[in-house]
Parts: C-alpha cells; structure tokens; sequence
C-alpha cells in the first residue's frame, strides 16, 4: 500500500490554479538554508511567485527571478504559501533625486530624540536623526 503524505492532502483539496502567486519556503528543514539566506533572522517564506503551471496535484513550477535562476523552479505543495495581495503590504516609495553618476546626498532634517546609554563606566550620547529620503519613525 503506498505511503499517504497528510499534510498534502491537506492542500490538494484547496491547491493553486496556474497564475495564482505563492511564497516559497525558504528553509524546509532544521539547519538547511536555500536561496543564499542564512542567519538567525532569516525569513521562513520568501516574495510572492507566479505558478506557471500545475504539474500534478503536488508539483507546481514557479516564475523564480533572475537572483534565484539557479534554483530549479519545481516545488512541492508543502513548500508553498498561498499569497493574498493585501494593498497593506505595498510600500510606497518617494522619488530621489539622483546625480549623473548615480549618487544622491542625504540632509539631517530633525533630530527625533536624544538619549544617554550608561555603560558600566562611561556614558554614551545617542541622537535618532530624521534624514530626507526617508520617512519617519516615532517608535522604537
């Protein structure tokens, strides 16, 4: 009797449809990193891709982009994440102006807050700036 794999069961019911856009799991197991991600705060999925086309009920090849197209772009259905386009999610970005030689200068605009870190035996002086190009953040 063949061995059922449960949790693509689970999937297959619901599966994706050819140009559905899916995250791509980055690490599949304990310890393996894919895609030239490491470090401890490497993302579990990554950016949304475009399914091409439905192999079988299970494997699903992806439109992968040019920094990963030495990835072979077959993926099993339990290394996918269905992706809804959430219009929270784009980030707005404001023109800069750029110089001929492709660098742009950056001006102190505000300072947000001032602080004094204590070490054990020194003190040292902490000043969050608001630069132009970006945009500002109250929090921590």
């Amino acid at each position: 009797m063949p061995r059922v794999d449960k949790r693509a069961m689970r999937t297959r019911e619901g599966g994706f449809q050819v140009g559905d856009k899916v995250f791509v799991k980055a690490s599949p197991t304990k310890g393996i990193k894919r895609f030239g991600i490491r470090g401890k705060f490497s993302p579990r999925y990554i950016r949304p891709y475009e399914i091409i086309e439905k192999l079988n009920p299970v494997a699903y090849p992806l439109d992968l982009s040019m920094e990963i197209e030495h990835v072979h772009n077959v993926f099993h259905i339990s290394q996918l994440r269905k992706y809804t386009l959430d219009p929270n999610h784009a980030i707005v970005s404001e023109p800069i102006e750029i110089t001929a030689d492709l660098v742009y200068e950056e001006q102190p605009i505000q300072i947000l807050d001032r602080r004094i870190k204590q070490l054990c035996n020194k003190q040292i002086p902490l000043v969050k700036v608001l630069w132009s190009n970006h945009r500002s953040y109250l929090g921590d």
